[in-house]
């Protein structure tokens, strides 16, 4: 069985924080039920309403669009609720207010509900109001300032994990919720912060300041010359290889493996002070024997020598990458509108728990099966709220 078969959620989130945290659920097994606008839908759907990126955050679910700001709209979603164990939104500052389907509401109708709300700065504080994206949480939590060379500016992280850092710890939040559930019948509410939440990123850099007594200072691509990034032959934008021997050992290691046994006797090398001392001199050396390698035999002659080490793979480099393939971590799809399509997978491994990736979905496609199950809304009345535009339905 799916490790969480049985637990349902209605999943009112936008673009990829919240959304990140219900896919994740969802290929764990939850039962996750999107909830949209009738026009339009998710703005992560773009305006040809399948975007890549809305595709790529939503396999797994259920779309049921709803005209939440109609009384009617608003009244069916009520109806829904005690279907479900989560309700789960990262909706703007003030807009579940002002919708008037805030923790107090949802627990009137169903006591056990477990509410989770994702916001940029949380529900207090004087920047709770505050409206937030991805790099907003990481520059608010100190990532820009650890991103960059070390005489350069900040600069911005690649990573969305502003946004699916937190949505990840959302997912857990939300799951340890259910377990405490199931052992004591209450729900609760849950309160997370992407800049909060974004922190959990930076504990490594902040161990780095003397429990907040100065800043830690970026370091670009690595200041060790055998922890940094060497360019690679081919001479692409992205051949290189990044090398981390962090041991005297490995340090034997990365000499050996590069057929250069004699910088170890070399006094200049001798130490990691006098490695660091003698920064330029490293580098040249180990450099140009990355420049006579591509950056995959570089790996592999690295790494069968005992040194951690990874060749730079591009975004496209995952989809054929010959481990990720032979692990069965790229999963090709049929979307119903998109056509064939691939998709990264999952990356927890469960021996007991074993969840199909499916295909984001149409908007609306689900709204009269859902409403049908949920509420025995009949096709006239479906129709009915179609007409009306309370629902759409695809």
């Amino acid at each position: 069985m799916a490790a969480l078969d049985g637990l349902r959620i209605l999943d009112m989130t936008q673009y990829e924080a919240g959304t990140s945290a219900t896919q994740a659920l969802a290929w764990l097994g939850a039962d996750v039920v999107k909830v949209e606008s009738v026009d339009g839908g998710d703005p992560g759907r773009g305006p040809a309403g399948n975007a890549e990126y809305f595709v790529i955050w939503n396999s797994n679910k259920k779309s049921v669009a709803i005209d939440l700001k109609s009384p009617a709209g608003r009244q069916l979603l009520l109806d829904m609720v005690p279907h479900y164990d989560v309700f789960v939104e990262n909706y703007g500052p003030g807009v579940i207010e002002k919708l008037d389907i805030g923790y107090d509401v949802m627990r009137s109708v169903k006591p056990d509900i477990i509410h989770a709300r994702l916001k940029g700065f949380g529900l207090t504080g004087p920047w709770a109001d505050f409206k937030c994206y991805d790099m907003v949480a990481q520059s608010a939590a100190g990532a820009f300032s650890i991103t960059g060379e070390p005489d350069g500016p900040p600069m911005r992280p690649g990573p969305t994990t502003g946004d699916a850092g937190t949505g990840v710890q959302m997912a857990l939040a939300i799951s340890a919720a259910y377990v405490q559930k199931l052992k004591t019948g209450k729900g609760q509410l849950i309160e997370l912060s992407m800049q909060e939440a974004m922190t959990y990123y930076l504990r490594t850099s902040t161990s780095r300041g003397s429990y907040g007594e100065r800043a830690a200072e970026r370091s670009g691509n690595g200041v060790l010359p055998t922890m940094s990034l060497y360019p690679c032959a081919g001479g692409g934008m992205n051949d290189y290889v990044f090398v981390m021997a962090v041991t005297p050992r490995m340090w034997e290691s990365l000499c050996h493996a590069m057929d250069r046994s004699h910088l170890l006797s070399d006094p200049r090398f001798a130490s990691a002070q006098d490695r660091l001392a003698h920064h330029a001199e490293l580098k040249e050396e180990i450099g140009a024997w990355t420049k006579a390698h591509d950056k995959y035999e570089a790996m592999r002659l690295l790494c069968e020598g005992g040194v951690p080490a990874s060749a730079v793979l591009d975004t496209k480099d995952l989809y054929t990458n010959p481990h990720l393939v032979e692990r069965g971590f790229i999963h090709e799809l049929e979307h119903p509108e998109v056509g064939p399509i691939r998709l990264l997978g999952w990356p927890a491994r469960m021996s007991e728990s074993e969840v199909p990736i499916t295909a984001a979905p149409i908007h609306g496609a689900d709204t009269r099966s859902v409403l049908a199950d949920d509420l025995s809304l009949a096709g006239d009345a479906l129709d009915k709220l179609v007409a009306a535009g309370i629902i759409k339905a695809a």
